[in-house]
């Protein structure tokens, strides 16, 4: 299966994606639960503290029914950690030479972190035609994703850095908009202080809300910036 069918296949499952970063490895499968029962099933793990790694794989463990991504990907060694450990999907806030080539090998779809143009160009030169605009609101704002769907047509994104309850649905009604992240259905206080109900209800809310799929398939593929024109299946 083409990556960007990987992708769509998971975003049937939601087109809000919480961005989690575990202070606390005992928080993490009840955290899980709390999204889940709440209706949200992907979930970005990040690699922002010693327990992401640890904290993720817990919620594989104990709860089956979370779609579990691995976020702040900054090295290939990280990378090879996220597959390794079964990850469903991976994403960084920025890519390097060295991280898109190892995830154009990688067996999970993978979101490159992009804010310019030029990023975007190097990660479609490598087939990733699905990128992570970041940091969304500080990169242009929807102002800046509207400029890039003229000379990248063919380009989708999920904006995060800066989404909240307030503008995600403003996000989503972009034509290039797939998803959003963000940490709002998540807060510090509420998981330092275990409110695993206060945050069910805000999953619930936000599922009941935002749209289930955007778009319902992928757009054809065009050849990327550089590539050779040669036909890409999906």
């Amino acid at each position: 299966m083409h990556r960007d069918e990987q992708l769509t296949a998971l975003l049937a499952h939601g087109t809000v994606i919480p961005v989690i970063t575990i202070n606390r490895l005992e928080d993490a499968v009840p955290l899980a639960r709390a999204l889940v029962a709440g209706g949200v099933r992907l979930l970005e793990i990040t690699l922002r503290t010693a327990h992401g790694l640890a904290g993720a794989e817990a919620i594989m463990r104990a709860v089956p029914e979370a779609i579990v991504g691995i976020g702040t990907v900054l090295t290939p060694e990280d990378l090879a950690r996220a597959v390794a450990m079964g990850a469903r999907f991976a994403l960084s806030p920025g890519a390097t030479p060295a991280l898109l080539d190892a995830a154009a090998a990688a067996p999970i779809p993978f979101l490159p972190g992009i804010a310019t143009a030029s990023e975007l160009m190097a990660a479609m030169q490598r087939g990733f035609h699905t990128a992570k605009f970041f940091p969304a609101s500080t990169a242009g704002g929807i102002p800046g994703l509207r400029a890039l769907a003229g000379p990248f047509p063919a380009a989708r994104f999920c904006p995060t850095g800066g989404i909240s309850a307030a503008n995600a649905a403003e996000w989503l009604a972009e034509p290039n908009v797939i998803a959003v992240g963000g940490s709002w259905l998540t807060p510090a206080a509420e998981v330092a202080a275990g409110q695993w109900e206060a945050i069910r209800a805000r999953a619930s809310q936000v599922s009941a809300q935002m749209p289930t799929q955007v778009p319902a398939q992928m757009p054809a593929q065009v050849p990327a910036p550089g590539a050779a024109q040669v036909p890409r299946p999906g």
